[in-house]
């Protein structure tokens, strides 16, 4: 289990039995790529109890800041979007046809629910696919695809589900809100990556408790896009408009404490054992060097991954950002990735949490991330 000792004065060795209620919130809200807005609302609520600045913009990202004006310019992303459906078709007798708004593994859809957020509020509807028993042999063999399923909200016709308020283009997520599993782990379709949008909002809370001076401006960012960001999403434009010298992104990877998980892939990354620091693509040494000093002066367990090519995170953007950002890569070991049910380990929030503060707070005025 991770370390959750407390090295910051005042700051609780969990979170508070509020912040589990905006987590909760937060994970139950619907939000997919390019329809974040109810999970957005949610996060802005809150922002506005821990920030002394918060705002939107027109590409539907978050900001809070602490400290406004305050040099270096720090920037802690976590995006607020997940993966979802789309309507592509609705047929004569009123079943939907749709898409993935992001990357789907179509098995793990057979035989769920979903909301739609229709015109006139949300729709419930089964996924449907022909029974095994007609199946024939050779399809039984065969896995499935987006195109072999279609959405049954019980409809008789098409124009009985207009009447519902459906129309082509309505959104959807799975219908399952957060639950608690053993010890500290919780479950929810929307683990990627609401918790980084959690992260780096409840580390402007730990900063403002700390009862330690810091120079920095310090802006988190709820983005958007990001699982459908392949020209950069909402952390392009949030990058921009913030400038920061330095970047954090907080984000998921591959826990490898489950069956048939090759650790020689990914690395040894389990629940519980405390943030996963990035090395290599996006990621700057500088950056990288000052979350180890960071974590080891906090006694925070962390391990190590290896990014030979992309982080295939908001970090990707972010770092190319006009003349280019220091940036560093956080992610918390999750497992079932891109499914209904991933988990994850609150200590390890609350060790990323700490982490990024811890950060924040070792960064002097005028630091420089210009390697000599």
């Amino acid at each position: 289990m991770a370390d959750t000792t407390s090295d910051v004065a005042g700051e609780p060795e969990t979170f508070s039995e509020g912040s589990i209620d905006f987590l909760r919130r937060l994970l139950d809200a619907p939000g997919p790529s390019g329809f974040e807005l109810a999970a957005a609302r949610v996060w802005r609520e809150e922002a506005e109890k821990v920030a002394d600045r918060f705002d939107a913009d027109v590409s539907g990202n978050s900001f809070a800041t602490l400290n406004p004006g305050g040099s270096p310019r720090v920037m802690l992303a976590g995006h607020i979007d997940e993966i979802g459906l789309i309507v592509t078709h609705i047929d004569e007798e009123g079943f939907l046809y749709f898409d993935g708004i992001g990357g789907w593994d179509a098995q793990v859809l057979l035989g769920q629910r979903v909301r739609i957020l229709a015109r006139d509020g949300e729709v419930t509807g089964v996924v449907g696919t022909k029974p095994i028993h007609l199946m024939k042999p050779e399809e039984r063999d065969k896995a499935a695809k987006l195109t072999d399923l279609w959405v049954d909200v019980g409809a008789k016709n098409r124009e009985a589900a207009h009447a519902l308020g459906l129309r082509v283009g309505d959104p959807a997520v799975l219908d399952g809100g957060m639950v608690k599993l053993g010890g500290d782990l919780i479950a929810s379709r929307a683990v990627d990556n609401r918790i980084g949008a959690f992260v780096v909002l409840e580390t402007l809370r730990i900063l403002r408790s700390s009862g330690r001076s810091f120079g920095g401006e310090v802006t988190a960012v709820a983005t958007a896009q990001e699982e459908i960001g392949y020209q950069g999403g909402g952390a392009r434009t949030s990058a921009f408009q913030i400038e920061p010298q330095v970047a954090l992104v907080v984000d998921v990877t591959f826990a490898t404490d489950a069956p048939r998980i090759e650790k020689k892939q990914t690395g040894e990354h389990c629940l519980g054992g405390g943030p996963v620091l990035g090395r290599g693509s996006a990621i700057h040494p500088l950056v990288f060097d000052r979350l180890v000093d960071a974590a080891e002066a906090a006694g925070i367990a962390y391990t190590i991954q290896a990014n030979a090519r992309a982080t295939h995170t908001d970090a990707d953007a972010i770092y190319l950002s006009r003349a280019g950002v220091a940036t560093g890569v956080i992610s918390v070991p999750n497992r079932y990735m891109h499914s209904p049910n991933e988990i994850v380990s609150l200590a390890d929030l609350h060790s990323t949490a700490r982490l990024l503060a811890e950060f924040v707070l070792r960064l002097e005025d005028g630091a420089s991330f210009v390697a000599r």
